[in-house]
């Protein structure tokens, strides 16, 4: 079977109802089937999914962005970090590479900095409200680059 582009609207709620995020007042976003553009639990479903079809998905953490990572939450000197102002909730690159994990400051003491490396959704089972408005298949351009393009064609 070849490779689809699906294209979606969501809106997206935590287990207490707070809306996180939403596609409604833009373009629907757009995956490419298989490459893990989007969090499992809700790849899984959308690609059962019918243009035109919509559903309530509830995606539990482990298929989300996991379970917290207590690893991932260290302490460092404040000499280690970059210079400037220094707040709860700034945020530091792990690294150069373009996909190095996020750390934010979630506590500070002195010069004792405390960092979590965890997705901010991590530990959180989350609610989808999707839509499908459009599946097809993908074109060799969008199976080289690895992700849909838009209706219009590439548009990154």
């Amino acid at each position: 079977m070849s490779q689809r582009v699906l294209f979606f609207h969501y809106v997206l709620t935590n287990s207490g109802g707070e809306t996180i995020d939403s596609s409604r007042d833009g373009d629907p976003m757009g995956v490419l089937e298989g490459a893990h553009q989007i969090i499992p639990g809700l790849e899984t479903t959308l690609f059962q999914m019918k243009a035109g079809e919509k559903k309530i998905v509830h995606v539990p953490a482990a298929q989300a962005y996991g379970p917290v990572n207590e690893r991932l939450k260290i302490k460092v000197n404040r000499a280690k970090l970059p210079e400037g102002e220094l707040a709860i909730g700034t945020q530091f690159s792990g690294g150069p590479e373009a996909h190095a994990p996020v750390f934010v400051v979630f506590k500070i003491e002195g010069d004792e900095v405390s960092l979590d490396g965890n997705h901010p959704l991590a530990g959180q089972d989350l609610t989808f409200d999707v839509e499908v408005t459009l599946i097809r298949a993908a074109t060799p351009e969008e199976l080289e680059h690895g992700h849909g393009h838009g209706p219009e064609g590439h548009g990154h």
